[in-house]
């Protein structure tokens, strides 16, 4: 903000507020009847009413919105690119409603009227910041209400408007409290539509009603997620728990967005910071976002009374005070903002204090990630060297070093662990499909299919040599694959597909191809893994495989760095990289370039046999962090080389079974060559290069 003639303090709050209703905009979606093919912009048709991104993957709208829909499934209908005015659609599922029916004889739908939908397939889209206060409709508190409404001149419209917060219907620690509202007129069709606070720059609320002939409506206060359906198995991690997954992937989106050097549009968190009393207390938007993110990796409380247990113990603050309780560690980094500690120094230790308490929180063991807890360590330590007294990061010192211990330990007995027996699909037949691209022909492919019998020849089932355009490929291959397939397949075990293709083909999607028997994608029925027939030195490729045999697997993202494509590395640095590494390419994409190509040579040539490549596009300005945390720990999971393919597979089967935490594997690719299991050659020139 500037202070001299040419703009002042309340042109750089009009900004920062401009900035935050466009953030909030571009997040508000609407919800359709399904499936309804194109957008009704009539105020009857298919529309249902508004709803919000809340995290990547779901949709925060209200209960009596979402259950409107038919058999717990809507359209969501949002901007893919806030600079076009075409919308697109993607399925969506109601997960939860609270409740999930109106009561005989109910006027309306009962509070909390909050309902969340999952998107059944991944696509990109902004969310929303939401607040991690118990409270944050602050009674006459000014808050803008965003939604979708009839227009004037027909069709349907994004509109905003300001109210009031005038009071509530019921006092806090009611389930059925609603808050009221003043002010501008709340249109038909804005229910489940975002209500942002423009002071702290978060969305602190659902719109659920307007008032017929009358300015205002009624709302719900997004802390009413905390009243979830806790799971009755213990949680031990986010996926366990609705609410902590949702949250979680919150928090680490916007602290990929703020942390991310390849983005260039405007974050909440930019717009936060620009506002005259930035939201977070001591912490400011940028430290609280960090933090947050850092929390999120970490598997959530073993309880609510765990972290009740936890706040009640730091000084000034009490827990009961919030209502409903607190549940994640994001709700009770909330609990700390209102606390009367009398200076900085102070308020900074009470937040050093909690982060330490999470730390050490019981939960099951082997549960917290070393690397995770380091993470938020190295936040702490930060801070403390900044804030604190000596004395005290004395003491924290001697707290970090009691929980590394621990967490050593927790190592070991993981590391002895048994692993269970590795999927070895080299030693049971298999399915091998050779695709070529013709050099004189555009886009057209010749492509051979074959059984791999171990302990025979293989078996040619069917080839084509005249010529098909890729998009004709999976209907050419279907009836060859199908029989292939009925000759290895054993029951519950579906054999491996193995893709011969040239390097510069890695992002043929062979693994998105359904085939009409079973109307499946073929990388959610089974494994399906890429090979080439180029092959580097023997000798180097059979040492880095059985070296690495013995030892775990890890993920080593190649081409990216600081989310900013990077050249992969020349041989002499990937020679140096330790045999049990296993490659990423996260900007490999689905047609690359020479470089990029050449840089997938690089590794067979230095004897590499598994690589993990995303074939998803990824423009400049993506933000990427979320494929490299992930593809880091599904490495890790396998534990060991042979079990990737499964791996893998499993994860393509979360994709197209909606399991949301799965969205960052949609497009990932995995090239595994054994070369103990050379491919098979007939002895009439099947499978020889090209």
């Amino acid at each position: 903000m500037t202070s001299d003639g040419e703009g002042g303090a309340g042109e750089g709050l009009a900004s920062a507020q401009a900035a935050l209703i466009d953030l909030v905009q571009d997040a508000t979606v609407r919800i359709h009847r399904p499936p309804s093919g194109y957008a009704q912009d009539g105020p009857g048709g298919d529309f249902l009413g508004s709803g919000f991104f809340v995290a990547p993957s779901w949709v925060l709208t209200c209960a009596h919105v979402a259950m409107r829909g038919e058999g717990g499934m809507v359209g969501v209908w949002f901007k893919e690119d806030r600079y076009s005015a075409e919308l697109t659609e993607v399925p969506g599922k109601v997960v939860a409603a609270m409740p999930d029916t109106r009561p005989p004889g109910a006027g309306g739908w009962p509070a909390p009227d909050l309902a969340l939908i999952q998107l059944q397939r991944p696509v990109d889209h902004p969310c929303v910041y939401v607040t991690e206060r118990s409270e944050a409709m602050l009674r006459g508190r000014e808050i803008h209400c965003v939604g979708w409404a009839p227009g004037q001149g027909g069709g349907l419209q994004n509109r905003s408007g300001v109210c009031v917060v005038k009071g509530s219907y019921g006092v806090s620690g009611d389930a059925e409290q609603v808050v009221r509202l003043d002010g501008d007129w709340v249109e038909l069709g804005m229910s489940g539509g975002p209500l942002v606070d423009l002071v702290r720059g978060e969305v602190v609320g659902v719109i659920k009603s307007r008032l017929d002939n009358h300015q205002g409506g009624t709302a719900v206060g997004i802390e009413r997620l905390r009243t979830l359906k806790v799971p009755a198995a213990p949680v031990e991690t986010e996926t366990d728990d609705l609410y902590q997954s949702v949250f979680h992937a919150h928090d680490r989106y916007h602290a990929d967005q703020h942390n991310s050097s390849a983005g260039t549009e405007r974050t909440w968190t930019d717009a936060q910071s620009e506002l005259p009393v930035p939201p977070g207390g001591i912490l400011g938007p940028r430290l609280r976002v960090d933090l947050l993110g850092r929390l999120a990796e970490l598997t959530p409380p073993a309880s609510t009374r765990g972290l009740l247990v936890l706040l009640d113990g730091l000084p000034g603050v009490h827990s009961r005070d919030h209502r409903p309780a607190p549940r994640g560690w994001r709700d009770g980094l909330g609990a700390l903002y209102d606390t009367r500690a009398r200076d900085r120094e102070a308020r900074f230790a009470l937040i050093v204090r909690y982060c330490m308490g999470v730390l050490a929180a019981d939960r099951p063991w082997g549960q917290l990630s070393a690397r995770n807890a380091k993470e938020l360590w190295g936040w702490v330590k930060r801070i403390a060297e900044a804030e604190l007294p000596r004395d005290l990061r004395r003491q924290l010192d001697v707290e970090w070093a009691d929980i590394r211990l621990r967490l050593e330990q927790n190592r070991q007995r993981a590391a002895r662990a048994p692993a269970g027996e590795p999927v070895l699909y080299g030693e049971r037949d298999g399915v091998v499909l050779q695709v070529d691209l013709q050099g004189w022909a555009r886009d057209q492919y010749d492509w051979r299919v074959a059984v791999d019998r171990r302990a025979a020849d293989a078996e040619p089932i069917d080839e084509d040599s005249r010529g098909t355009p890729l998009g004709t490929v999976p209907d050419r291959l279907a009836a060859a694959l199908t029989e292939a397939f009925r000759r290895c397949d054993e029951p519950g075990s579906p054999a491996m597909l193995q893709v011969v293709v040239a390097p510069e083909l890695f992002g043929l999607p062979v693994d998105d191809w359904v085939l009409p028997t079973d109307g499946q994608r073929l990388g959610a029925v089974r494994p399906v893994v890429l090979r080439t027939s180029y092959q580097g030195p023997p000798d180097e490729r059979s040492a880095r495989w059985d070296t690495g045999a013995a030892a775990g697997t890890r993920a080593e993202v190649l081409d990216c760095e600081d989310e900013l494509r990077v050249r992969v590395p020349d041989v002499t640095r990937l020679r140096a990289l330790a045999h049990d590494t296993v490659p990423v390419l996260c900007r490999y994409g689905g047609r690359p370039d020479p470089d990029t190509a050449a840089g997938v040579v690089r590794l067979i040539d230095t004897g590499f046999g598994v690589a993990l490549l995303q074939r998803r596009p990824a423009e400049a300005d993506t933000v990427c962090r979320e494929f490299h945390r992930r593809a880091t720990e599904a490495v890790a999971d396998a534990r060991t080389r042979d079990r990737l393919p499964w791996k893998i597979h499993e994860l393509r089967r979360g994709v197209s079974a909606g399991r949301t935490e799965t969205y960052w594997s949609a497009g990932a690719a995995l090239y595994f060559d054994d070369p103990h299991h050379p491919l098979p050659d007939p002895g009439n020139d099947f499978l020889e290069a090209p």
